[in-house]
């Protein structure tokens, strides 16, 4: 069974950092593209940064682009979000969102992890 876990999420003051983990199991986790999404209540969950784990490439949101690195370590099953100089309008629950390459229209999503910036 796919399994999306995520942890490290917290309070933090402006200025700060964080470091996201995403543990995922039951499926082929170097065959995927694995994301970091973000929900503002009310909102839309919108991408924050994404990462193929077969090639390595990335991409980022304008808001995360010199500020956040995601990386995957392929040995552990782990996709990470380094989150640095946090500004309080980042404060949004942060999911975990997985896709294998071989069946696209299938997406995972972990239970989420709350980040919130403080002033």
């Amino acid at each position: 069974q796919v399994q999306l876990v995520e942890s490290g999420g917290g309070l933090v003051q402006s200025g700060g950092s964080l470091r996201l983990s995403c543990a995922a199991s039951g499926f082929t986790f170097s065959r995927s593209v694995m994301s970091w999404y973000r929900q503002f209540p009310g909102k839309e969950r919108e991408l924050v940064a994404a990462i193929s784990t077969t090639g390595g490439g990335t991409n980022y949101a304008d808001s995360a682009k010199g500020r956040f690195t995601i990386s995957a370590d392929n040995v552990k099953n782990t996709v990470h979000l380094q989150m640095n100089s946090l500004m309080p309008e980042d404060t949004a629950v942060y999911y975990c969102k997985a896709i294998d390459i071989l069946r696209t229209s299938v997406s995972y999503w972990g239970q989420g992890t709350q980040v919130t910036v403080s002033s």
